[in-house]
């Protein structure tokens, strides 16, 4: 019965992505239509044009039709996996995304990674030593939690560490502008650097991301620590981990155990983080210059390039949807209460 249950849920959540999906489309669809502008003067450009330049260039970008024609054509497209072409450069939304896609995944995993060990060793030293200078400094540090937008953070690092103090490199990309990156096998710069087994390149790279990722890691640590610093200071307490101790566990053991218990919370916050850490890492594409999906959206904002837009709307929330249903599958593993049909009873 607990097989069945477990498949139905399974079923219930992989056949909603797409109608979830969908609905996102729609607003999307309709979300950058009322964004200021008119992308066929801006295909123009210069001049006055006459009503037949105006019908014929608003006919070649597809734009003629009715709001439902439009949005028909954007689902056949989206059926097709397509986001159909740029209005401005002409060239296929779909592929212009997933060449600049990697860069921002690459930057957003980068600084995930760091977010989640800062914040697990910072929450530890807040929960267990709390009377300490650094537990009392660091709690009072994850009470800041969003605080301070990720762009004034990276103003503020580019102007300390660039110019003021010098330890960090130009932001102007991925490397230098003497330098090249590696030949693409993968997309992701650093992975290619690595497997080219250029150094000099593999260093360049990982200067140049190390300041937005400081940034991201000191703007959402304290989102995870809040949820965190709760959830391991309950565990501490609990009955389960005074009856490892009196058992004779070893500390190891009892860290584990509290960690198990502590994270379900955490994983969830981590996952609406990873959106986040998304969205600040295409802000941040755009403030170090890293050639990413962030560029690409605001530049077709600028221009008002509607299937750019759209393209980039449903391709983040594909992503998103997908991450959140990693982390409800984290979640069962880690706390097996949470699995469909499970009982609700206590675990150690």
């Amino acid at each position: 019965m607990r097989t069945f249950t477990r498949h139905r849920w399974w079923i219930t959540r992989i056949a909603a992505l797409p109608v979830h999906l969908l609905l996102f489309a729609l607003l999307a669809f309709f979300l950058v239509r009322l964004v200021p502008g008119d992308p066929v003067l801006l295909v123009l450009r210069e001049g006055t044009p006459t009503p037949e330049e105006y019908a014929r260039v608003r006919t070649a970008l597809g734009l003629d039709g009715s709001l439902f024609e439009q949005f028909s054509q954007f689902l056949g497209q989206l059926a097709s996996f397509e986001f159909g072409t740029s209005l401005i450069s002409g060239r296929s939304v779909g592929q212009e995304l997933l060449l600049r896609m990697p860069t921002t995944l690459q930057l957003t995993l980068i600084a995930m990674l760091c977010t989640v060990l800062f914040a697990t060793i910072a929450s530890y030293i807040v929960a267990v030593k709390r009377s300490s200078i650094a537990g009392k400094v660091l709690r009072a540090y994850a009470r800041t939690a969003g605080a301070v937008p990720d762009f004034v953070l990276g103003v503020i690092s580019i102007f300390l560490f660039f110019l003021v103090l010098g330890w960090a490199p130009a932001p102007i990309g991925l490397v230098s502008a003497t330098q090249n990156l590696p030949p693409s096998f993968t997309g992701f710069a650093l992975l290619d650097a690595i497997l080219a087994g250029d150094l000099v390149i593999i260093g360049s790279i990982l200067a140049h991301l190390a300041l937005p990722v400081l940034v991201l890691t000191l703007g959402y640590a304290p989102l995870i620590m809040k949820i965190l610093i709760i959830s391991i200071e309950s565990a501490v307490d609990a009955p389960a981990t005074r009856f490892r101790v009196s058992t004779g566990s070893s500390r190891l053991m009892v860290m584990v155990s509290i960690f198990r218990r502590s994270a379900p919370p955490a994983v969830v916050v981590c996952g609406m983080l990873f959106a986040s850490l998304l969205g600040g890492s295409m802000i941040l594409d755009e403030l170090f210059s890293l050639n990413g999906v962030g560029q690409f959206a605001i530049g077709a904002i600028d221009t008002n390039d509607f299937p750019v837009m759209q393209g980039f709307l449903v391709l983040t929330a594909g992503i998103a949807l997908v991450v959140y249903l990693v982390v409800d599958l984290t979640n069962m593993i880690l706390d097996p209460r949470r699995r469909p049909g499970a009982s609700q009873e206590g675990t150690a």
